[in-house]
């Protein structure tokens, strides 16, 4: 009995030894995440640009299967229909559905998670406001990941239609959290362009190597496989999500301020020129996107393969509109609104010219200058959003930056639905001059933003401390740093010093004031 007790006694010691190192392991990685706040920023950028990339790939990626997949189950429900030549047609719940139909219902189909995404941005932003960025961002991954499983197993079209609109309740989610959490921990605006270009950069990535991505192993694997890939890296990513981010665990929400709410971030006139901007930018993307493969078979005879790779080169030159962007706003920040005009117009004249190709060669310039263009836009105005809410409303990013999600929605919900009717009803290169004339007559109302980096956030702190109290996360730091100050100084100085500091420290706020004025 004693030898046997002596060996239970022994394992216990080794199970308790064994659970303290794991402890003392995981507290050391713990305080090494914390002492290294620019590693555990990579890895949350690293984590929000999967995200974005997965979440993009899966909006591009059904372009070359889904109507192919359709058309296949149609098909194959003719044959099954035409093999029962006596069954009563009325009775049948197969009915052949006419070329305009089909399309029709293509169009809804690729418009759904768009249009969803429009109708929940409002919401998910106020949510994200609340309870912070890191929970969004996990519910955001877990709906994308079933959205792309049921993408994967889905064989008629209600299922299809359930799984694109649930992409778009996800993105609403993990995009707009996504874009915020970087704008929240990349506070300096030099490292807050270059993350935000970074993320751009992905997404663009996601856009335009997912139609080929797709389209080769959907000939060469199946439906079910792409969609399985992209289930897999939304599966590690959303597990490395909870695991660095602690989402559940993490207390910083509650010392989280009150955003403004979404409403008046709308109606301030900075912040609308802007999503404006981002509107018009991305229309000639989104419209062309639906329209231009029947363009190309008409006008150009083009093959599979050419219209298959349309966009692939595109990004390109929007990677380099988006270094380009970075590092001219690191040297001139002050010229971020001018980045963006010169944007539009470069979009502007390069969708003008797009109905003037005449083979798949020419068609890549004036692509390339499209998306060079958005690049340009993208990259300079959505720090722009950040700092506008830094300095004119409360240091929280979620509805600001649904704000701008609800701007892209905008164009992609419009583009698949309404795009074939203005072709049909008026012609490609109506479309693509009316597209491009947008384009060059919006770019002159970013020079409202020509003054928005003179704006000093000290007219917050100076309403923080004689009205309200600390409401954004610029006021509660400068707040903590006053009463530290403060404190510091009751311990070393006596009354008369503290009289003194006071009347200091009120002086300030009126130098603040009349700074800001």
């Amino acid at each position: 009995m004693e030898p046997e007790g002596s060996t239970e006694g022994h394992a216990a010691n080794l199970a308790q030894s064994a659970a303290s190192k794991l402890s003392q392991m995981s507290e050391r990685t713990k305080q090494l995440v914390v002492q290294d706040p620019e590693r555990q920023k990579r890895i949350i950028l690293v984590i929000v640009c999967t995200a974005l990339l997965l979440d993009n790939m899966l909006y591009m990626v059904i372009v070359p299967i889904i109507p192919d997949y359709l058309e296949g189950l149609q098909n194959a429900a003719d044959r099954a229909q035409a093999a029962l030549p006596h069954t009563n047609s009325t009775n049948s719940t197969v009915h052949k559905l006419p070329k305009g139909n089909f399309d029709l219902q293509i169009g809804v189909l690729f418009a759904s998670k768009a249009i969803l995404q429009l109708l929940v941005n409002p919401l998910s932003g106020t949510f994200i406001d609340r309870v912070g960025y890191d929970i969004p961002l996990f519910i955001g991954l877990n709906v994308m990941f079933l959205s792309t499983l049921i993408f994967a197993f889905a064989e008629n079209y209600a299922t299809l239609f359930l799984a694109r609109s649930m992409q778009g309740l996800g993105s609403a989610f993990a995009d707009t959290s996504g874009i915020a959490l970087i704008a929240d921990r990349y506070t300096e605006e030099t490292e807050r362009s270059k993350a935000l270009g970074i993320a751009l950069a992905f997404i663009s990535f996601g856009s335009l190597v997912a139609p080929p991505f797709g389209g080769v192993l959907y000939e060469f694997a199946g439906k079910r496989v792409p969609f399985l890939i992209l289930a897999v890296i939304c599966l590690v990513d959303g597990i490395l999500c909870l695991t660095v981010l602690k989402p559940f665990s993490n207390r910083e929400r509650e010392n989280m301020p009150v955003g403004t709410p979404i409403y008046k971030l709308m109606i301030d006139p900075y912040i609308a020129v802007v999503a404006g901007a981002l509107t018009i930018c991305n229309i000639p993307l989104a419209f062309l996107e639906p329209t231009i493969a029947n363009w190309m078979e008409d006008t150009m005879h083009a093959s599979q393969w050419e219209i298959g790779m349309t966009w692939f080169p595109a990004f390109f030159p929007h990677v380099l509109g988006v270094y380009l962007t970075v590092k001219l706003a690191a040297k001139y920040p002050h010229l971020q609104w001018f980045y963006g005009a010169i944007g539009m117009v470069f979009i502007g004249a390069s969708s003008c010219t797009v109905p003037a190709c005449k083979n798949f060669g020419e068609l890549m310039i004036p692509l390339c200058g499209i998306c060079f263009g958005i690049a340009f836009v993208d990259t300079a105005l959505l720090p722009t959003l950040g700092f506008l809410v830094d300095v004119r409303h409360v240091s929280v990013y979620g509805s600001v930056y649904a704000i701008a999600d609800i701007s892209y929605c905008v164009a992609y919900a419009l583009g698949p639905v309404a795009a074939g009717q203005i072709v049909h009803d008026l012609g490609f290169v109506q479309l693509n001059l009316g597209m491009g004339l947008a384009n060059v007559l919006y770019a002159p109302a970013l020079l409202l933003l020509k003054n928005v980096t003179k704006m000093k956030p000290s007219y917050s702190e100076r309403n923080m401390l004689l009205e309200d109290g600390p409401t954004g996360l610029y006021d509660t730091i400068k707040m903590e740093q006053r009463e530290k100050k403060r404190k510091g100084l009751c311990t070393t100085i006596d009354e008369n010093g503290i009289e003194t500091f006071a009347q200091r420290s009120h002086s300030e706020e009126e130098s603040s004031g009349g700074e800001y004025a």
